[in-house]
C-alpha cells in the first residue's frame, strides 16, 4: 500500500498489464466453460430425455473450472462430490422433507460424508453445492435421482472432451504469455542487481529485492500453467505433437523456482554487502550479469525445442566469475553472495536437464577454472 501510495500511477499500470496477462491467459477458460455448458445440455436435455438438465451443465463447467493442473484428477473428485450429494440429499429428503432446516441439515450431513471418506477440498465443496441443490431443486422437480446422477456423469465427460479435444488449450501459446514477464523478470532483476553492485548503490539493491518478493506469484502461476499444458500435451490427441518442449518446460519449472528463491536470497546478500561497504571486485557484478542472462537464454531455447547449450555455458561463465571474484579482496557477505550464486547456479543447470551430480561437478569446476 505504501507502493501504492507513492507511486499511484506506476502501481496502476502494474494492476492493468497484470489483469491484461491474466485475461489473454485465461480465456481459453471462459471460452471452454460456455461450449461445455452448451453441449452438456444439449446431451442431457434432447439426447437423453431429461427434463431437469441442470447438473449436466454444472458438472461440465466445474470441470472447466478445476484448478490448472491435475484436471483429470479434480474431474473425478468433482463427480464423486456430485453424485455424493445426490445421494445424501436423495435419501434424507424422503426421510425429513423439504425446507430451510431440512436444507441446512442436509448440506451438513453430505459435507460430513465427504470428509469421512477422507475427500480432498474440490470433493467437499461439490458434495455441499449439489445437496443445496437437490434441496432446493425437489419439491419443483421430484422423482430426479437417477437422471441427477446421469446428468453429473454427463457433465463431466463432456467436460473431459471439451478440454481435451474440441477446444484444447494451445500449451506452448499459455505456457509463453506466462513465462515471458515471469522470466524476462528474473532475468531483468539479475541485470538491476549487477547494476546496484557495481554502483554501489544499496538502495537500488532493496527495491530489486521488494520487486522479487512482489513477483513470486507470476513463477507460482508458471509451475501450475506448465502442469497444466503438460496435461493437455499427454492427454489431447491435437497437442501431442507438443510434448517434448513440454517435458522440457515441466522439468525445468521446479528448478527455476528454486533459482529464483535463492537469487532473491543472493540479492539480500547484495544489500549486506554495500551497507557494509564490503570491496566488490569488478567480477562479482559480472557474474551476477551473465547469470541473468542465462536465465533469458534458458527461455528462448526451450521455446525453440533446442538443447540448451548457450544457458548451460553462460550460466558457468558466471561461476567462473563469481570464483575470480571470492579469490579476490571479498568480505563476509560478499563470500555468501558467490556461494548463493553458485546454489542458484546449479538450480539453473538442473532447469536444462543436467543430473544433480553432473551440475554440481560442473559448477565446481567452473568455480576454480579462473585464477
Amino acid at each position: 500500500m505504501r507502493d501504492a501510495s507513492a507511486r499511484p500511477g506506476e502501481w496502476v499500470r502494474r494492476v492493468g498489464r497484470d489483469t491484461y496477462r491474466r485475461l489473454r491467459t485465461y480465456l481459453i477458460v471462459a471460452v471452454q466453460a460456455g461450449l461445455a455448458a452448451a453441449l452438456a445440455w444439449v446431451v442431457a436435455s434432447r439426447l437423453l430425455g431429461n427434463s431437469e438438465p441442470t447438473f449436466a451443465p454444472g458438472a461440465a463447467v466445474g470441470v472447466i473450472a478445476a484448478s490448472l493442473g491435475g484436471r483429470t484428477r479434480r474431474t473425478v473428485e468433482l463427480v464423486v462430490g456430485v453424485v455424493l450429494g445426490i445421494a445424501v440429499g436423495d435419501l434424507l429428503i424422503a426421510a425429513v422433507g423439504t425446507g430451510p432446516w431440512q436444507t441446512g441439515v442436509i448440506v451438513f450431513l453430505a459435507v460430513a460424508a465427504a470428509v469421512l471418506v477422507r475427500g480432498p477440498g474440490a470433493l467437499v465443496t461439490q458434495a455441499g453445492g449439489t445437496a443445496v441443490l437437490v434441496a432446493t431443486l425437489t419439491p419443483t422437480a421430484p422423482d430426479l435421482e437417477l437422471p441427477r446422477t446421469v446428468n453429473a456423469l454427463v457433465g463431466g465427460l463432456v467436460g473431459l472432451i471439451v478440454v481435451l479435444v474440441l477446444a484444447p488449450l494451445n500449451p506452448l501459446r499459455t505456457v509463453r504469455r506466462v513465462a515471458d514477464p515471469a522470466l524476462d523478470m528474473f532475468a531483468r532483476e539479475m541485470s538491476a542487481s549487477a547494476r546496484a553492485l557495481a554502483r554501489g548503490d544499496a538502495r537500488a539493491a532493496e527495491e530489486v529485492l521488494d520487486r522479487m518478493r512482489a513477483a513470486e506469484t507470476d513463477l507460482n502461476r508458471l509451475g501450475e500453467v506448465v502442469n497444466a499444458a503438460a496435461e493437455v500435451v499427454r492427454l489431447s490427441p491435437v497437442r501431442w505433437r507438443r510434448r517434448r518442449t513440454l517435458a522440457a518446460y515441466r522439468r525445468g519449472a521446479e528448478h527455476m523456482d528454486r533459482a529464483f528463491r535463492n537469487s532473491r536470497a543472493l540479492v539480500r546478500r547484495i544489500g549486506t554487502t554495500l551497507r557494509d561497504g564490503e570491496p566488490v571486485p569488478d567480477d562479482l557484478p559480472a557474474a551476477v550479469e551473465h547469470f541473468g542472462e542465462a536465465v533469458r537464454l534458458l527461455h528462448r531455447e526451450f521455446l525453440g525445442a533446442r538443447e540448451p547449450r548457450a544457458a548451460r555455458e553462460r550460466v558457468l561463465r558466471s561461476v567462473g566469475e563469481a570464483g575470480a571474484a571470492c579469490r579476490q579482496d571479498l568480505g563476509f557477505s560478499g563470500t555468501i553472495v558467490v556461494s548463493q550464486l553458485r546454489t542458484a547456479a546449479n538450480d539453473l543447470l538442473r532447469a536444462t536437464g543436467v543430473p544433480r551430480d553432473e551440475a554440481r561437478r560442473m559448477v565446481r569446476r567452473a568455480a576454480a577454472a579462473r585464477g
